[in-house]
């Protein structure tokens, strides 16, 4: 029988942070919560920031929480969201604190950004879909404000890459979220110099690439003194969250469409190719790194950001809501009587969603949303539409029809939000685990230490140690007369302009 090993997930999201212990004893696996912690972006006079150290403070007490209840620890690896960096100079000091993707100096980015090189030769040449916030429009910005830090930087890290170089000296990207970037030429497996080039971003910052699994070495002396974990094994997972979930992806085949549902949605399947395609192109799909030599092919949607800011702007008027209690609400409004574009211009940024949802149904000649209930039912029915209108262009990009739609995340647990992907999609939707990210970057670590050996190995591991909930479709003609009245939302809407991207 093989001992149980222990191994620390070390998982942020844009909204919290978690330690996460896995156990494997060669057949099954489990996780727990060890710490969680806030990660609450920081607004000074020059923008909007990530508050880095204070996320280091938690990685390093989370270490310590399961170094000093949890030893011997197998290895330790940590994965956070994409496109967001930090820059170091020649000493390996970081240059500033990290920028949140969400800040404003990116807006109106694409104009300068395409007149240096078209739109469509920068997707031929990285086949990331086109979104203000990826790390390229970012570092051009700083090239357009001649940026200081640009300047005199040595080493650039996404933001995973950051954290796994304070925990061991070792400054490499790896592959799942250097290709978040749009810095990533993913048929070369290397960095885009020309795209690099044209706008004007120095090439020498880049550091290698790496493969999730990759083991990086010991925590730093005093790292593993502070913590008092030793010389803990580091392993780069997937270091992109979304790479890691969908690495846990209980799913079989390929004819499967994945969504990971947490503050963003992405939806997409699994090849072993980049798809670069004037469809792709058209309908502004991605191709990030995966896990064992595939792409993730798919689309950031808003995800259940929409939510999460209407419960933040009513805690703030002193009504505070978990997503339980709002999920509750939401099942007993009406249904299907106000849509939005959840990937609409006006709900991208922190501030009074429920207002604008509001606003949105106001400006399009339908039934404002007039009570709390009401509006996160508007934004979580919106949502289904919007999995359907990428499920559609998807398969229709691929060829073949993908089912089941497996959901997995922390949106995995919102039971309303799953019937109503089964119902607005018409197919079997499978949801769970939701701590697929944490179970993903465990399972590249078993990969690394050769205890699980292959991807489909670890997928069955999940199968087995997770039940996932079904949900069939239901009421699907009123969902379809809905579908229709989404779609002439988006006709001439920014949606509608980013199938024709510049």
């Amino acid at each position: 029988m093989t001992a149980t090993e222990h191994y620390l997930a070390l998982d942020l999201g844009a909204e919290s942070g978690r330690a996460m212990l896995g156990q494997f004893d060669g057949r099954r696996l489990s996780v727990s919560e060890l710490h969680r912690f806030p990660n609450v972006p920081v607004r000074v006079p020059d923008g909007l920031h990530w508050d880095a150290l204070r996320l280091w403070t938690d990685i390093k007490q989370g270490v310590s929480m399961a170094a000093q209840n949890h030893q011997p620890l197998a290895s330790v690896g940590l994965d956070a969201w994409g496109v967001d960096f930090g820059l170091l100079d020649r000493q390996g000091t970081l240059l500033g604190n990290p920028y949140h993707y969400r800040d404003s100096r990116t807006d109106g980015i694409d104009g300068p950004a395409f007149k240096q090189m078209a739109w469509e030769e920068i997707y031929r040449l990285t086949g990331i879909q086109y979104m203000p916030i990826n790390s390229l429009y970012q570092l051009y910005a700083m090239v357009l404000r001649q940026d200081g830090a640009l300047n005199v930087a040595e080493t650039f890290l996404m933001m995973p890459d950051l954290f796994n170089y304070w925990l061991t000296g070792e400054k490499r990207v790896e592959f799942t979220n250097a290709t978040t970037s749009q810095c990533y030429d993913p048929h070369r497996c290397a960095w885009a110099d020309p795209v690099l080039a044209a706008l004007r971003i120095p090439r020498h910052i880049f550091p290698e690439v790496i493969q999730p699994g990759t083991e990086l070495g010991p925590l730093l002396p005093g790292v593993a003194e502070e913590t008092g974990a030793g010389p803990l094994r580091v392993i780069a997972p997937a270091t992109h969250d979304t790479g890691s979930a969908v690495a846990a992806v209980p799913a079989q085949g390929r004819s499967f469409a994945w969504l990971s549902s947490g503050t963003w949605s992405i939806m997409g399947a699994e090849v072993h190719v980049p798809i670069i395609t004037p469809a792709s192109l058209k309908h502004n799909f991605t191709n990030e790194g995966g896990v064992g030599g595939t792409f993730r092919f798919s689309r950031n949607i808003a995800g259940l950001w929409l939510v999460q800011e209407c419960r933040r702007t009513w805690a703030a008027q002193g009504e505070t809501y978990s997503y339980a209690e709002l999920a509750d609400l939401a099942a007993r409004a009406a249904p299907l009587r106000a849509l939005v574009d959840p990937d609409a211009p006006e709900f991208g940024k922190p501030g009074d969603v429920p207002a604008r949802i509001q606003a949105y149904c106001r400006r399009t000649g339908q039934a404002v949303p007039d009570s709390k209930a009401a509006v996160v039912r508007c934004a979580l029915e919106s949502l289904a539409l919007k999995y359907r209108w990428v499920l559609e262009k998807l398969q229709a990009t691929l060829g073949f029809r993908l089912e089941p739609l497996h959901i997995v995340g922390g949106g995995s647990q919102n039971g309303l939000l799953c019937q109503m992907a089964a119902d607005a999609c018409g197919c079997t939707v499978l949801a769970g685990p939701a701590e697929a990210t944490a179970l993903g970057n465990i399972l590249v670590q078993c990969l690394a230490l050769g205890r699980v050996s292959s991807l489909a190995e670890g997928r069955q591991i999940v199968g087995l140690s997770f039940e996932p909930q079904h949900y069939q479709p239901q009421n699907r003609a009123a969902w379809d007369d809905a579908y229709q009245r989404f779609l002439t939302l988006l006709e001439g809407s920014a949606e509608e302009k980013a199938d024709h991207v510049h």
